[in-house]
C-alpha cells in the first residue's frame, strides 16, 4: 500500500510530498500550504473539464466509426465527408487571419534555427548530455561515425582517417567561411589583424608543401612556426565574431553563419593540432540549440516514485546543479552542466555564448491519471494537470538566477497529444492558472503544440489561435501522427503497410500544410516549427544525405537522436538559411489542401502471404523489443534493434504506430488472431536472442506469460479499443504489475 499524507484536500503519496516540501520549495518564496492549496484548486476545478474533453474525444470517435462502417473503403464524396466532420464538431470553422502574440521568447526559439534533442528526463546522464550538447566536436562526429561513408575500424587512432576528417572540416570552412582567395588548407596559422581574422600563408613555398607536414605521421617540432609572406582575410569579414588568446596567436576563433557559431581550436601541442599546418586541433560546432526534457513518451513513469525522480532531475536542471557520477573506461567522474563561454569580440569587447541548449520540458497529455495524488473523492488526478503545475513550479529556480536557462524569463512547456482547439484552449487556461498560482506575469509559460493527432492537423490554425499569446512551437513531419491516422479511420478498411505510409497523400499534406499555416500565423521570428526524428543513430551518412530536407522545408528545428547527430545535423543549417526559406514560403500560396490531409491511407491492393508475414513480423518484433524494456526495466526510450538488427530509436509513439497497424489488419481480417499470436511468440524469441548479452534481461520465451509479453499482445489484440490507440493504459498497468512482482 502506498503511504499517503493529507495536503490541501489531496491525498499525496509520501515520496512526492517529501520531494515538494524538502527539495522543490527550498530557496523559493512560497509556502508548502500555498503550493498544495493552489495545486488542489487546479486539480479539482479543471479535472472535470479534462474528463469532459476525453468524453468528447470518445463521442467523436464513435460517430466517425459509425460513418465508416456505413461507408467502408475510400471516401467517395469528399464534400459529404467534410460536411459530416463539421456537423459533429470534428472540424471547426476557421476564423480570420491573425498573428501570434507570443512575447519574450529566447533567441533559440525565435532566431536561431538548429537541431533539437529529445531525452528522457528520468535519466540524469542523458539529460546532462543533451543540455551540454550545445557544442560538439566536428572532428569526433566525423571520425567516430559513418558520416564519411565508412565506420571507423579498431580502437587505435587511424592517421589516414584523421586526415580525411580534417580535409572534410576544412572543406566546411571553405564553403561557409571562405578566405578572400585560396583555401583554409593553405593556412599555417591565424591572427587577428587589421582586416579581422587573417589566415597566414607560407613565404615562398607552395601551400601543399606545408600540407605535407599534416599528412605525415611526424609532428612539426614544438615552436617551429614558419615565416609568413602575407595573410588572407575572410571573404566575409563579418563572420568573424570573437577569439581567445593573443591577437597574433589566438587559441580559439569564433565564426558565425546563419546564426550558428563555429569555434576553431588552435593547439600546436595537441595530438591532432601538431600534425596540422595551422595547428587546428578541432572545429567545434554549435549543435543542439534546444533540448526537450521529456516527461512523456520517452519515460516510464507509473507511480509517485517515478514522478518524483522526473521532477527531481528537472529541478536540478533548473537550479543548474544536476550532476551524475559516471563510470567509464575504469574511471569514475562527475558530469555536470557546462557553463557559458566567454571570448573577446573583434572590437575588444566581450562575447558571451551559451554553454547549454535551451531546455524545454514536455508534459504528458490530457489522457492519463496518476496514483501519485488522489483527489478529495479518492480518484487519481489527471497527470497532465500535475505536470503543468510541478514543472512550472520547479522552473521558478531558473527564473530566479543569473545565467540560467531562459534569458527572457520564460518557461517552455511542450504539450503533446491535444485533439483540436478546445483542448489547446484548455491547456492555455491551465497555464494561466499556474501563472496566477505562482505569481508569474501573464505569458511567462510558453506552449509547444505537438501535432500528433489528426483533429489538431485538420484544425491547426484554430489550435494556434487558441493559445496565440503563448505558442512557441508547432511541429510537422512527425511520423508518430500515423498512430492517430490509423485509429481515427480504423473502420474504413485495412491501411497501407507502415513503410508505405510515408508516401501517403495525408502525410505529404501534413508536412507542407503545417509549415504554411505556422508561417501564416506569424511564427517566423517568434516560435519554432519543428520536424521529426532521425530514428537511426548509427546511420549518420544517410542522415547527412536526407535530413537536409528539414531546413529546406522551412523547419527551424528538427529532432536528432544523439549529441553527435546534433553536431552533424547542424551542418545542414549552415547550408540552408532557414529564416530566408521561411520568408519565401510565406510569400507563396498553400501547398496542400484539407482534402489532401483527409485522404485516408487505405490499401488499394491485396498482399501475398510473404508480404503479410514480413509486415506483421516487423511490427511484432518492434513492439516486443520496445515493450520488454519498458515493462521489465522501466526504460521508456532506447535504441532497439529491428528485425534486421538495425538500431532504431523507439518510444511510445513509435510503439503506437506498430500496434495500431497490426490492430487494423486484425480487425479487417488481413491476419487472424492465431497468426498474430504465432508471430508474437516467434518474434519474442528473436528479441530474446537480440538481448542475450544483457545479464539483467529476462527472456519472454518459452513461457510467454510475463507482464512484458502480455503487454505487447494487449497492445495489438486490444488496440482497437484503446483510447485514441494510445499505449499508455496498457503499458502503465503492466509496468505496475511488474514492479509489484519485484517488491
Amino acid at each position: 500500500m502506498t503511504e499517503r499524507v493529507e495536503r490541501g484536500g489531496l491525498r499525496v503519496a509520501a515520496p512526492l510530498a517529501e520531494f515538494v516540501e524538502k527539495e522543490a520549495l527550498e530557496g523559493l518564496d512560497l509556502t508548502a500550504e500555498a503550493v498544495w492549496s493552489g495545486l488542489s484548486g487546479i486539480l479539482h476545478d479543471m479535472g472535470p473539464e479534462n474528463a469532459a474533453l476525453l468524453s468528447a474525444r470518445a463521442d467523436l470517435q464513435e460517430k466517425i466509426d459509425a460513418w465508416h462502417r456505413d461507408r467502408p473503403g475510400p471516401v467517395a464524396d469528399g464534400d459529404a465527408y467534410r460536411d459530416f466532420l463539421r456537423e459533429i464538431g470534428y472540424l471547426v470553422e476557421e476564423g480570420p487571419d491573425f498573428a501570434i502574440e507570443t512575447g519574450r521568447t529566447d533567441p533559440e526559439i525565435a532566431d536561431i534555427p538548429g537541431p533539437q534533442l529529445v531525452v528522457p528526463i528520468m535519466n540524469a546522464r542523458y539529460a546532462l548530455n543533451a543540455a551540454n550538447a550545445r557544442w560538439g566536436s566536428l572532428y569526433d562526429a566525423l571520425y567516430g561515425t559513418d558520416a564519411l561513408g565508412d565506420a571507423p575500424q579498431g580502437t587505435e587512432y587511424d592517421p589516414a582517417r584523421g586526415n580525411r576528417v580534417i580535409a572534410r572540416a576544412k572543406t566546411f570552412l571553405d564553403t561557409h567561411f571562405p578566405l578572400a582567395s585560396g583555401s583554409h588548407e593553405m593556412a599555417v596559422g591565424y591572427r587577428i589583424g587589421a582586416q579581422g581574422l587573417e589566415a597566414l600563408i607560407l613565404n615562398g613555398e607552395d601551400w601543399r608543401t606545408a600540407d605535407a607536414t599534416r599528412k605525415s605521421d611526424k609532428a612539426r617540432p614544438s615552436g617551429d612556426t614558419p615565416r609568413v609572406e602575407h595573410a588572407l582575410p575572410l571573404d566575409r569579414p563579418e563572420t568573424f565574431v570573437g577569439f581567445r588568446g593573443d591577437r597574433d596567436a589566438p587559441t580559439e576563433i569564433v565564426l558565425k553563419n546563419n546564426g550558428l557559431h563555429v569555434i576553431l581550436v588552435i593547439d600546436r601541442e595537441h595530438r591532432i593540432g601538431k600534425r596540422d599546418a595551422a595547428g587546428l586541433a578541432d572545429v567545434e560546432i554549435e549543435s543542439a540549440i534546444s533540448a526537450i526534457m521529456d516527461c512523456e513518451d520517452s519515460v516510464a513513469a507509473v507511480d509517485a516514485q517515478d514522478k518524483a525522480l522526473a521532477y527531481r532531475n528537472w529541478l536540478g536542471l533548473m537550479r543548474g546543479d544536476l550532476s551524475e557520477e559516471i563510470a567509464k573506461g575504469g574511471e569514475t567522474f562527475t558530469r555536470s552542466l557546462h557553463g557559458d563561454r566567454e571570448f573577446t569580440a573583434p572590437d575588444g569587447g566581450a562575447l558571451r555564448l551559451k554553454g547549454r541548449a535551451l531546455m524545454l520540458v514536455r508534459n504528458v497529455g490530457h489522457l492519463m491519471t496518476t496514483p501519485a495524488i488522489l483527489d478529495r473523492d479518492g480518484n487519481e488526478v489527471f497527470e497532465g494537470l500535475l505536470d503543468g503545475v510541478m514543472t512550472c513550479l520547479l522552473a521558478l529556480h531558473d527564473l530566479n538566477r543569473e545565467g540560467g536557462n531562459s534569458q527572457t524569463g520564460s518557461i517552455y512547456v511542450v504539450k503533446p497529444k491535444m485533439h483540436g482547439p478546445q483542448e489547446v484552449a484548455f491547456s492555455d487556461r491551465l497555464f494561466a492558472r499556474v501563472e496566477d498560482m505562482l505569481g508569474l506575469p501573464a505569458g511567462t509559460v510558453k506552449i509547444g503544440i505537438m501535432d500528433e493527432e489528426r483533429r489538431t492537423s485538420a484544425n491547426l490554425k484554430e489550435c494556434i489561435r487558441a493559445a496565440k499569446g503563448r505558442v512557441a512551437f508547432i511541429n510537422t513531419g512527425f511520423l508518430d501522427r500515423t498512430g492517430d491516422e490509423i485509429h481515427t479511420s480504423m473502420e474504413a478498411g485495412p491501411m497501407v503497410r507502415k513503410g508505405e505510409m510515408k508516401n501517403s497523400a495525408w502525410i505529404r499534406a501534413y508536412e507542407d500544410r503545417n509549415v504554411d499555416i505556422g508561417l501564416a500565423c506569424g511564427l517566423r521570428g517568434r516560435a519554432q516549427i519543428g520536424k521529426g526524428m532521425w530514428a537511426m543513430p548509427d546511420r549518420m551518412a544517410e542522415m547527412l544525405e536526407q535530413k537536409i530536407g528539414h531546413p529546406k522545408a522551412g523547419a527551424n528545428c528538427a529532432w536528432v537522436p544523439s549529441p553527435t547527430a546534433a553536431t552533424l545535423h547542424a551542418l545542414h543549417y549552415h547550408e540552408v538559411d532557414v529564416l530566408s526559406v521561411q520568408q519565401e514560403l510565406a510569400r507563396g500560396g498553400p501547398r496542400a489542401s484539407l482534402d489532401d490531409l483527409l485522404t485516408l491511407p487505405l490499401a488499394q491492393a491485396d498482399w501475398g502471404d510473404a508480404e503479410i508475414d514480413e509486415e506483421i513480423e516487423n511490427n511484432a518484433q518492434g513492439i516486443l523489443g520496445y515493450v520488454v524494456r519498458w515493462v521489465n526495466h522501466g526504460i521508456g526510450c532506447s535504441k532497439v534493434p529491428d528485425i534486421h538488427d538495425v538500431g532504431l530509436m523507439e518510444d511510445r509513439a513509435t510503439c503506437r504506430i506498430s500496434s495500431q497497424a497490426l490492430a487494423n489488419w486484425l480487425h479487417h481480417g488481413v491476419v487472424s488472431r492465431d497468426r498474430v499470436m504465432e508471430t508474437m511468440r516467434k518474434m519474442a524469441e528473436v528479441v530474446d536472442r537480440q538481448n542475450d548479452g544483457d545479464p539483467a534481461y529476462a527472456p519472454m520465451a518459452p513461457g510467454f506469460d510475463g507482464p512484458a509479453f502480455r503487454a505487447a499482445c494487449d497492445l495489438v489484440l486490444e488496440g482497437r479499443e484503446q483510447p485514441s490507440g494510445y499505449t499508455e493504459p496498457v503499458l502503465h498497468a503492466r509496468r505496475r504489475e511488474k514492479k509489484e512482482m519485484t517488491q
